[in-house]
């Protein structure tokens, strides 16, 4: 049992750090003494003290923070700022994990009693090695708390991507941007439109037409090709001319910079006081004038597009009253949505983007369109809700004779799965097994010990129970002769499972609500 008194979380290898500090202030040094005597050029001396000064102050960051806790509460230093919050004010803690690229950041999160967070800036895991140290201090800052507080529970949440208490503000910005495009690109549909039936409609310019219409007509110069320039990449591509004449470089695409030779005459085509067409003996170049359809297609892209954080925000916001470790359902019904929708707006933006009211076949197409997202949304917002235990008791599928392979896992290495091997289980036949497999055959199956466990309740997947559970599955908390055991299962077969655990035997019937170790 964990009987400290204080508690103090410190950055591991703090020399190291001290060490990056040092050698960071001193590169900033140097760069602030170059800049002040002239010695050398301004850039050289701006790139390496702008690196050097943030790997200081990270450097001195890391080292210098502190997060203390005793008899009196948490006590967090850091360079920038001092807090101390008092055990009676902390209603929780928590584990909170963050994403990276190729790792997750776990950190501890301090509930408030009024309802805020507090990120304490350590202890925090990095990685798998570390993983036992930061456990080990979470306990004993819990265990003082249970001595020196008033936690709500026992229960230690630990707080994934998938959990209802996940902070969604990333999700929110991304849908705020993308809604934003696509508001941007529809403003910008009829202006498109008009730029490109000007130039289609535009006519070569005579001589009786007046000077201040000669930027609506088209007029034509000659010139000489110098310089062929192809970019490599996403690099421009350009022509040079000889002379400078009209103009000393043209930016033209890959292919239509391909098609010409230094020195081949061509004729260009200016419209609007800006070179459009590049006419050579054998080979062409036009600029491309996007039409309204293309820009509709983009703006009614992006607005699909926000639908998708969208979607997590509606689903956070559905299971606000949920515990903050709860797993919440997938986005992906919403997405499948947004794809049928795609199917058939897309095409509609890009041949109806201006006469979508005045157009009859427009009107139907978009009316056909909307009842058919209409029945998806109502699937999808059907697929997402939340179902508790209780919920699914009405939902066990017929019997069937002979055996039968369930996907369900046990979520504790045991004699019966050992490693975790299993994927299925088999009732019927010889009785509940574990299997590696989905059938048929009792390959490599291990019988399950019924007489050793005892049934205790069912709730929902919480961050604890791994990113590995589905997220519309249950957890059966079972005790197997003392040593508490977790059974995850979709909500029928978790009670088709259970039910055959306890055939033949008396048990207490799994708990309707939510239950807590």
């Amino acid at each position: 049992m964990i009987d400290a008194q204080e508690v103090t979380c410190h950055p591991g290898r703090t020399r190291y750090r001290w060490c990056v500090a040092g050698g960071g202030t001193a590169g900033t040094v140097l760069a602030v003494v170059g800049l002040v005597l002239g010695a050398g050029p301004l850039g050289v001396w701006v790139c390496v003290g702008l690196p050097s000064a943030s790997a200081g102050f990270l450097g001195v960051y890391m080292a210098a923070t502190r997060v203390n806790a005793g008899a009196y509460g948490l006590h967090s230093r850091t360079p920038l700022r001092r807090r101390t919050v008092p055990w009676s004010d902390i209603a929780s803690l928590r584990t909170y994990i963050q994403y990276g690229r190729n790792q997750e950041f776990r950190r501890v999160d301090a509930m408030l009693g009024d309802g805020r967070r507090w990120r304490l800036p350590l202890p925090i895991s990095v990685s798998c090695d570390d993983r036992p140290d930061f456990d080990a201090k979470l306990e004993e800052l819990r265990a003082l708390h249970r001595r020196h507080g008033h936690p709500e529970s026992d229960h230690s949440p630990v707080v994934t991507k998938r959990s209802a208490g996940h902070s969604s503000a990333l999700a929110s910005v991304l849908c705020v941007l993308l809604l934003a495009g696509a508001g941007l690109a529809a403003w910008f549909v009829p202006v498109v439109g008009e730029e490109k039936e000007a130039w289609t409609s535009a006519v070569p310019c005579t001589a009786e037409t007046p000077a201040a219409e000669r930027g609506e007509c088209l007029s034509t110069q000659r010139a000489v090709i110098a310089r062929v320039e192809v970019g490599k990449g996403k690099q421009s591509s350009r022509l040079y001319f000889a002379d400078g004449r009209p103009l000393e470089r043209l930016g033209v695409s890959k292919e239509g910079a391909r098609g010409f030779h230094p020195g081949d005459a061509v004729e260009l085509t200016v419209w609007r006081h800006q070179v459009r067409e590049v006419t050579g003996e054998h080979h062409t170049w036009r600029e491309h004038f996007p039409g309204a359809g293309e820009t509709a297609v983009i703006a009614a892209g992006c607005l699909l597009g926000a639908g998708c954080p969208g979607a997590r925000v509606l689903l956070r916001r559905r299971g606000r009253r949920l515990p903050d470790d709860e797993v919440l359902p997938s986005a992906l019904p919403f997405v499948a949505v947004l794809a049928g929708t795609a199917l058939w707006l897309l095409p509609l933006c890009y041949l109806h983007p201006t006469d979508l009211l005045t157009s009859p076949g427009g009107g139907v197409w978009a009316a056909a369109g909307s009842v058919a997202t209409l029945t998806l949304l109502t699937w999808a917002w059907r697929a997402t809700r939340v179902l508790t235990p209780g919920d699914a008791a009405g939902e066990e599928r017929e019997e069937t004779q002979g055996e039968r392979f369930l996907p369900a896992r046990f979520l504790e290495h045991t004699d019966y799965n050992p490693n975790g091997f299993g994927t299925h289980i088999v009732l019927g036949g010889a009785g509940p097994a574990v299997t590696p497999h989905p059938g048929p055959g009792r390959f490599a199956a291990r019988r399950i010990p019924v007489e050793r466990l005892t049934v205790g309740g069912v709730r929902r997947v919480v961050g604890g129970d791994g990113d590995a559970v589905p997220r519309g599955w249950h957890i059966a908390e079972l005790d197997d002769a003392g040593a508490p055991v977790r059974l995850a299962a979709a909500p029928a077969d978790l009670n088709r499972i259970l039910h055959e655990l306890a055939h033949g035997r008396p048990a207490p019937a799994p708990d309707a609500g939510r239950a807590r170790p």
